[in-house]
């Protein structure tokens, strides 16, 4: 494998980013055509995290985490680090000490289609990680890979300098160039929930609401004997 490291991609807006982060992953992943959600493999470590901000990326090796210090150089304050391997890996590629180095740096998050491991002392930093799992399987820090270049987790392209938004419900990627689309649909998609919200707060039902009971037409009612 060759690698390279980008230098300098085109980021999505930080702030722009971070406005969507508030909306919340649910909202943004229906907003734009229920697309970009990086799937259920990828959790939280800790609970009420949420974070959005740009990509960037990094291709390992499988239990080898030398392009994780090399992405490091390649971040800026507001980005979210995107990790995944060549093939799959659960060993435990990111801890304490990577968080502390990411956070001086001003990085907001990890999201890493592998292991962490030192989970209670990321916990208790309260640096923000999405991962596939958690082990104290250590890594070598041998083989180049590569910073900056598209990757693929859960079946998602993510391009360096998409916007990544993360909370309790998983992550979804927004391509750059959507960004700001995403933002007028998910406010929207807020709106229209507020709405809703308040009807069936009022007591309607969702079967009126959403106009369901022609799909019910055949379905027999029954008195429980």
């Amino acid at each position: 494998m060759t690698g390279v490291v980008i230098t300098n991609p085109p980021r999505a807006d930080p702030a722009a980013a971070a406005d969507l982060a508030a909306l919340g992953v649910a909202t943004v992943h229906e907003a734009i055509g229920r697309a970009g959600y990086l799937g259920p493999a990828i959790r939280p470590i800790q609970d009420g995290s949420r974070i959005g901000g740009p990509a960037v990326t990094a291709l390992c090796w499988p239990g080898d985490n030398l392009m994780l210090h090399a992405a490091v150089e390649q971040c800026r304050a507001g980005d979210i680090l995107v990790v995944t391997t060549t093939s799959p890996s659960s060993d435990g590629l990111f801890g304490e000490l990577l968080a502390t180095s990411l956070r001086a740096r001003g990085v907001r998050g990890l999201v890493i289609d592998a292991g962490v491991r030192d989970v209670a002392e990321l916990r208790a930093m309260g640096f923000a990680v999405w991962s596939r799992a958690v082990s104290a399987q250590g890594t070598v820090k041998a083989t180049p890979g590569s910073v900056n270049v598209p990757v693929v987790i859960g079946g998602q392209v993510i391009h360096p300098g998409d916007a990544i938004v993360a909370d309790d419900d998983g992550v979804v990627c927004v391509p750059r160039a959507g960004l700001g689309a995403a933002l007028i649909a998910a406010r929207e998609r807020v709106a229209k929930e507020e709405k809703t919200r308040a009807a069936l707060a009022s007591g309607v039902l969702g079967l009126d609401l959403y106009g369901l009971r022609g799909r019910l037409a055949e379905v027999t009612y029954q008195e429980y004997q």
